[in-house]
């Protein structure tokens, strides 16, 4: 048998990828939003917004999903007792509460009934909160006093969206509900425990994004689950590598839906890790760029780096070593809030940023159109320098150079790549390719896949089943655009040397630096 499942439970959707290896071909692969087809737990795309930033989703509904989409595949004509092994992925940092009915119940599931009925009453905590969730900066702080090295220990400081701070908050405000939680699972290892009718471990790649577990001995941290809640290791299910076979697939499953009883089940992870896969990073030479709504920028790196000003985060890697991640909130937002400022297509946006020339002339902007996480600013403004607000082909050009500028600058304390991959919508345009090439000084591909999730937890399931290297994982599966965008010498000097000048300005701008003005005029007489 050579096909392998990966499942994927974001925020919004629940989606699946069935690969045969064999034949190197997708087989099956669809999504279903969870508004849209569980319109019963009255979700606003797949969340339940609270009071003072609290943002949840229904466990239930996941389930829900999960044999929602072994239906399908089944209905769809998809012979499931052909599938080989199987790997998931869930949103990163959402927790399942768990009391002491649920192993009971999981491993005495009917065939004859699904799994809401079954399942509906062993939550201690009826809703999950996720990633998205912005209430516990007063846990955070609580935490980063108690253990001051956390961010060292963990990849991360204290951070809202984690589990721990999480954790934490349930405890202060539920303490009896917390008392009745016999299990804490993750997103990720609560959908693969409902696959092996027992408590599946959390891999070492999510584990390492709750600010609980040490990254150098991949375990939990004790002083930090004394600080985070009283007997917190009791509940949490054991730390496992992202290649752990968590268990063979539950009678459940083969005699509801006609799976094989030797499917293995490979450790669940985070859509982070997965989406790590999907992009095709296996060493510290290659760095990947999504260009979403938010851009990120992910590396590897063989030996554990931390940013010593607490910038972006750590997680082991399902491939090797570590992997970096750093967010950047105006991605998408501001590309497009200038191109409809100006009235542009983005035929039109791409020939005004082709009348520009690399270095904009010293016209810098810092395009923090929303709040911003990296650098972090608390207030949403548009700071501007040498550079008017109506210039059109100059404010095309600013926009993008400060992206990438701020990319590199905010990556520095990661292994400079030597090729960087890219991905997401903007991919589409050569300009911003070749002025990423430019930027970073590193030769850019173009991903043909979409580096999703899904895909990702697909080739775990390939990768681990068959203990094979992860380039030949890749090479079956990873494909890009022909074109490589080399980085031109010229303009990667210049590049260096603006890199200085709008570090200067974001110091200025957020941290009350010098005025950069005498450093910008110097750019100029330098590049004219």
């Amino acid at each position: 048998m050579s096909k392998y499942l990966g499942l994927d439970f974001s925020t919004q959707s629940a989606s699946a990828v069935l690969l045969d290896v064999d034949k190197g071909e997708t087989v099956w692969e669809k999504s279903f939003p969870f508004a849209e087809f569980f319109p019963q737990y009255n979700t606003e795309n797949g969340i339940l917004k609270g009071a003072n930033g609290e943002v949840h989703s229904p466990p239930i509904m996941w389930a829900e999903s999960l044999e929602y989409i072994v239906e399908q595949m089944k209905n769809d004509g998809v012979d499931l007792s052909e599938i080989t092994a199987i790997s998931g992925s869930g949103q990163q940092h959402g927790s399942v509460y768990l009391n002491n009915t649920w192993l009971e119940k999981l491993a005495s599931l009917k065939p004859n009934k699904g799994l809401p009925g079954q399942l509906k009453d062993v939550f201690s905590r009826q809703n999950s909160p996720i990633w998205m969730d912005t209430s516990t900066v007063v846990e955070c702080e609580e935490i980063e006093a108690a253990v001051p090295s956390i961010a060292r220990l963990t990849g991360s400081t204290a951070t809202m969206r984690f589990t721990g701070p999480q954790i934490k908050k349930f405890y202060k405000t539920e303490e009896e509900n917390y008392k009745k939680t016999e299990t804490i699972h993750l997103v990720s290892s609560f959908m693969a425990s409902l696959l092996i009718g027992k408590n599946a471990g959390i891999d070492h790649a999510d584990g390492s994004g709750m600010n609980l577990m040490n990254l150098e001995t991949h375990t939990w941290d004790c002083d930090i689950l004394n600080a985070t809640a009283p007997e917190l290791a009791s509940k949490l299910p054991a730390c496992v590598p992202s290649s752990h076979v968590v268990g063979k697939i539950s009678p459940y499953w083969v005699e509801r839906y006609g799976f094989n009883f030797d499917t293995a089940v490979i450790a669940f992870s985070g859509d982070n890790p997965c989406s790590l896969i999907g992009l095709g990073l296996s060493n510290a030479s290659q760095a990947a760029i999504s260009l979403g709504t938010s851009d990120t920028y992910f590396g590897i790196s063989e030996k554990l780096s931390v940013s010593e000003k607490g910038e972006g985060h750590v997680f082991a890697s399902p491939s090797t070593g570590y992997m970096s991640l750093i967010c950047f909130v105006n991605g998408s937002l501001a590309r497009e809030k200038v191109r409809e400022h100006h009235n542009l297509s983005w035929d039109e946006f791409e020939k005004a940023l082709a009348k520009t020339k690399n270095g904009n002339s010293g016209k810098i902007m810092l395009p923090y159109f929303d709040e911003e996480i990296t650098p972090a600013s608390k207030h949403a403004q548009v700071y501007r320098f040498g550079l008017d607000e109506s210039e059109c082909e100059a404010n095309c050009r600013a926009v993008l150079e400060a992206q990438f500028l701020s990319m590199r600058l905010h990556s520095a304390w990661m292994p400079k790549p030597e090729s960087i991959s890219v991905t997401g919508g903007a991919s589409q345009n050569s300009s911003i390719l070749q002025i990423i090439a430019n930027i970073f000084g590193a030769k850019v591909k173009k991903l043909k896949t979409t580096g999703g999730a899904g895909l990702g937890a697909a080739l775990r399931a390939y990768q681990a089943h068959r203990n094979c290297d992860w380039k030949d994982v890749f090479n079956d599966f990873i494909k890009y655009d022909e074109k490589v965008f080399d980085p031109d010498p010229i303009a990667h000097s210049l590049y260096e040397d603006l890199l200085k000048v709008y570090t200067a300005c974001e110091q200025y701008s957020i941290a009350s630096g010098s005025n950069p003005e005498s450093e910008r005029l110097g750019f100029i007489n330098r590049w004219k």
